[in-house]
């Protein structure tokens, strides 16, 4: 019988020699290097498949939100229904457990119908100026990545039902991700001429083109 962490121990109930317990005598095996940044080549080029598709009752860019959430919307406003579904062959059912306890869901999509771009554009809202493309939300990007937050309704199966969709109907869905308040929301922050834009109480004409947004 061995007790541990004693100077001397007991084998059958007689007593040995010392024992000397020196952990400097005992080396941890050597890990390899993490050197997976030094190994991996920088990618030139990224392929994306998606995920879903979007079911949208817009069908063309006019007439569309250029947000999922409307500034100061009139009391007639109603967010307008859509469903995200994803595909069976590269999403099972399992990875969309638990979702239904958000009320706010990440859509990121491929902008497919947007092929060009400029380094500048002049935004619908504030002074008629060119403004950085990438200090804008413009659709026309390097890569048209979308960034959409609606509202989660329901989760049906593969079909995630939201309310205030900015998408067009038939866009590539490359991920979905939830949306959670202490690391996605920062009230305070400060958002440049967006600011300045709203302080002057410049907002969008709606997509029907009757109210101020």
């Amino acid at each position: 019988m061995i007790f541990a962490g004693s100077k001397t121990c007991f084998l059958n109930h007689k007593i040995c020699d010392k024992i000397s317990l020196d952990s400097k005598s005992y080396k941890m095996p050597k890990l390899p290097p993490k050197d997976y940044i030094q190994t991996v080549d920088f990618p030139t080029e990224i392929n994306l498949q998606p995920i879903g598709i979007v079911h949208s009752p817009y069908k063309e860019r006019h007439g569309t939100p250029r947000q999922s959430q409307l500034k100061s919307a009139p009391s007639t406003y109603q967010p307008v229904p859509a469903q995200i579904e994803l595909f069976s062959d590269i999403v099972p059912k399992e990875a969309l457990k638990d979702m239904e306890g958000f009320e706010r869901i990440w859509v990121i999509a491929w902008l497919h119908l947007n092929k060009h771009w400029n380094p500048t554009v002049i935004i619908p809202r504030g002074p008629r100026i060119r403004r950085g493309t990438l200090a804008t939300r413009a659709p026309h990007r390097p890569n048209p990545i979308g960034l959409s937050a609606p509202k989660l309704i329901k989760v049906e199966g593969l079909i995630l039902h939201v309310e205030g969709i900015d998408l067009l109907d038939q866009t590539p869905v490359l991920d979905i991700k939830p949306y959670v308040n202490y690391c996605d929301a920062f009230p305070d922050a400060k958002c440049g001429y967006v600011d300045e834009v709203e302080r002057d109480l410049e907002h969008e004409i709606d997509v029907f083109g009757k109210n101020k947004l």
